[in-house]
């Protein structure tokens, strides 16, 4: 059945990876339950003083600005340096290239000029998840290369994909925009975000990024991009989760009737 929507591949080490890849990210979904989150916006200074001195390097502290640019910048730049990497490739090749380049460069581009700032980052999460982003930008185009070999499954998702990345690109943007308007320029605390889908659930962002990781995962059609999405939606839909418990112990008049991603469901 898999084999109808997915290329078939022959690489153990791919197979390897794309596990690994997967666990590795349910791992920091059920941390994020368990109250070990990783230290960047409201949570940045969670655990602060945990560790050994050893670690100190690690848990020191940088503006969230800063920790924001480096966490998208090299998987950015890896989208694109893939196409002079790999020039060729056909249809599905140059849009799957294109929507990671697109997702990660955007994010890079809030950073600089969308997105208000308050607090800092720890730099042992900034490198945590920069170098994850980074791995998943260049492993997933490097699968996609090996792929040119294969036979291309017999039902063909990459317009479908195409279709749900653009819609999670530009829902996740706009509610990245109306979250950079509750803060005036010297403002620096928290408040309960309004508009948009924000009036149903507390993390439409996390939402939206989850759809395009889902479309990006339609157009590469690989066991790697499916695993990933999966892996993207269990911490996103942890982080909201616990995000949304943030607000309801900061906030007493937030309502309760707001979900964490899914609108009345969760």
């Amino acid at each position: 059945m898999f084999q109808s929507f997915m290329f078939e591949e022959e690489s153990s080490i791919i197979t390897a990876i794309t596990v690994i890849t997967f666990l590795f990210l349910a791992y920091l979904g059920v941390s994020e339950i368990a109250g070990k989150h990783l230290q960047y916006s409201k949570f940045w200074n969670v655990n602060a003083n945990s560790g050994s001195s050893s670690s100190n390097f690690l848990q020191g502290k940088m503006s969230s600005k800063l920790g924001m640019f480096i966490l998208y910048a090299p998987a950015s730049v890896m989208g694109f340096a893939s196409f002079f990497m790999y020039p060729d490739g056909g249809t599905r090749f140059m849009l799957l290239k294109s929507a990671v380049t697109i997702h990660f460069f955007k994010r890079v581009l809030e950073v600089l000029f969308v997105h208000k700032y308050s607090g800092g980052m720890i730099l042992g999460s900034v490198l945590l998840i920069s170098s994850s982003y980074f791995m998943v930008a260049a492993v997933m185009i490097y699968i996609q290369h090996l792929t040119l070999q294969y036979t291309e499954p017999e039902i063909d998702l990459k317009s479908i994909g195409v279709l749900i990345f653009l819609v999670g690109i530009s829902g996740n943007f706009y509610h990245h925009y109306l979250l950079s308007k509750l803060r005036g320029s010297k403002e620096k605390g928290y408040k309960i975000p309004q508009g948009g889908l924000f009036s149903m659930v507390i993390c439409p962002h996390y939402l939206f990024e989850i759809l395009c990781f889902v479309g990006i995962s339609f157009i590469s059609q690989t066991s790697f991009s499916f695993c990933c999405a999966v892996g993207v939606a269990l911490y996103l839909s942890a982080r909201s989760n616990v995000t949304r418990k943030w607000y309801l112990s900061k906030f007493e008049n937030f309502p309760k009737n707001v979900k964490a991603l899914i609108p009345f469901v969760f």
